[in-house]
């Protein structure tokens, strides 16, 4: 799926309503597969593009916004095994920054709202942005009694049991008492690189052991998620979880006055924070120390996906306020797309449940983002004579999200090689590959005698979102 561009809006109400029910659909089917199912289907970039398109229409028809509207939610409604929980205070998504100018204007923004002088500063608090699976974690004086996921910002699940086997977790807040009667920690449980390596190479030796097949997680995010919420707290203990704390939700006496004194605290307790947690003076300090852990990034040993930026006075936090899933005091600001280098070595046609042909790349295996990618999306024809690339080009792959990359270009579009032919037949059952006028996407015309089409209904039939 390529990201949807923010101009051209619909010219009517109609038009505009039409699209804000689909985007709204869209959204929230991507919501579950990511925050629900640990199965992203889209990259993150991909999904920031629905969102800004969604915002963009919104804020040109403000009469059409619809009361399930993305920017109203936060995440996906929790579904499983687990119990459900409502959140004491609401955990709360981040608007997105996607260059140093809206970095800037989101600091304008704090100090318009504030009153403030055009040069007047505004201290912040930086820190990375990883990419894990957030959670909740309540003490009553100072002894834990509940952990919940986000889920959709209003009501988490309980893996109380699960994240009692997390060591970064302590059971008891350190230091002396008093502690606050009511306080709760918010972070990110996490698997470290070294961990999910390990954690795949033992499922691997375990299947070549039992001789069932291996199943392997795609990246250290989906193995967090899916070991933080097994049913059996036992698995949890096997698998070595790690958590940062950066936040807090409900809280009966908050112990410091900015951002940065109270992450100092969470120290004492005996949290641990990022090492690369940072306090500066305005939004130039704040841009350094983007550039300064996207220098890094690679060397981290958890996977990042960005900068937190956050009003550091706790009293300007509270003026600020928030808008409906996102304070207007902190921001997250985006990495652009990890990208490498490989060869292309065939281009394979996959056919979907409605018949659709979708071309995949089967690439030389590369690392990019720590991940070995071996496949990469090429949406559909129009895009493979796009980007001009043929089987033997040396390509460039991009990866925005723990999905499935994408070709960004070729870069051996000088040599002599042979075009790429679709020849508008199924490779599954040989009928025609049609399209409609106006669609970018050939179909199969086979229906039910295509075999592939037949596997893939059955499969929709008997998931979970059919």
């Amino acid at each position: 799926m390529t990201a949807l561009p923010t101009s051209a809006l619909p010219a009517t109400e109609a038009e505009a309503a039409a699209e804000l029910a689909t985007l709204a659909e869209r959204i929230a089917y991507h919501n579950a597969r990511y925050h629900t199912d640990d199965a992203p289907e889209i990259s993150d970039a991909e999904y920031d593009a629905l969102v800004r398109r969604n915002t963009a229409i919104e804020a040109a028809f403000p009469a059409s916004v619809r009361a399930d509207s993305p920017s109203r939610s936060v995440g996906a409604a929790p579904a499983g095994h687990l119990s459900k929980v409502a959140h004491a205070k609401p955990m709360m998504s981040l608007d997105n920054a996607f260059s140093d100018e809206e970095v800037e204007e989101f600091v304008g923004r704090v100090r318009r709202f504030l009153k403030l002088a055009d040069d007047a500063p505004v201290a912040l608090t930086a820190e990375p942005k990883i990419d894990g699976l957030s959670c909740s974690l309540r003490y009553e004086d100072g002894r834990l009694v509940q952990a919940l996921t986000r889920g959709d910002g209003q009501v988490g699940e309980d893996v109380t049991a699960n994240v009692r086997t997390i060591a970064d977790i302590p059971q008891q807040l350190a230091g002396e008492p008093p502690y606050p009667a009511v306080f709760e920690i918010r972070g990110e449980v996490y698997m470290a690189k070294a961990d999910f390596a390990a954690l795949n190479a033992r499922l691997l030796a375990d299947a070549e052991q039992t001789g069932k097949e291996a199943r392997q997680f795609a990246n250290p995010r989906n193995a967090a998620a899916g070991s933080l919420r097994q049913k059996d707290a036992g698995i949890t203990a096997e698998r070595t979880l790690r958590f940062l704390a950066h936040g807090w939700g409900e809280a009966s006496t908050v112990p410091a006055e900015t951002q940065s004194a109270i992450v100092d605290q969470f120290r004492a307790w005996g949290f641990a924070v990022a090492d690369a947690f940072a306090r500066v003076e305005d939004e130039r300090g704040a841009l350094g120390i983007y550039r300064a852990i996207e220098a890094g990034r690679a060397e981290l040993p958890f996977d990042i996906d960005g900068v937190v930026y956050k009003v550091d006075r706790l009293d300007w936090q509270a003026r600020l306020g928030q808008v409906a899933r996102a304070p207007r005091w902190a921001i997250a600001h985006k990495f652009p797309a990890e990208r490498a280098q490989t060869t292309l070595n065939a281009i394979d046609i996959q056919v979907g449940r409605t018949g659709a042909l979708t071309p995949v790349a089967r690439l030389d295996p590369v690392t990019v983002g720590g991940v070995v990618v071996t496949n990469a999306t090429l949406h559909n024809f129009d895009e493979i004579e796009r980007l001009g690339v043929r089987v033997g080009d040396r390509v460039l792959v991009q990866r925005a999200g723990d999905v499935i990359p994408q070709i960004v270009e070729s870069l051996t579009a000088a040599e002599d090689r042979p075009a790429y032919v679709f020849d508008r037949l199924c490779p599954e059952c040989g009928s025609a590959a049609e399209r409609e006028e106006g669609e970018v996407v050939y179909r199969c015309t086979g229906g039910l005698i295509c075999p592939a089409q037949r596997v893939e209904r059955l499969i929709h039939f008997t998931s979970r979102h059919a």
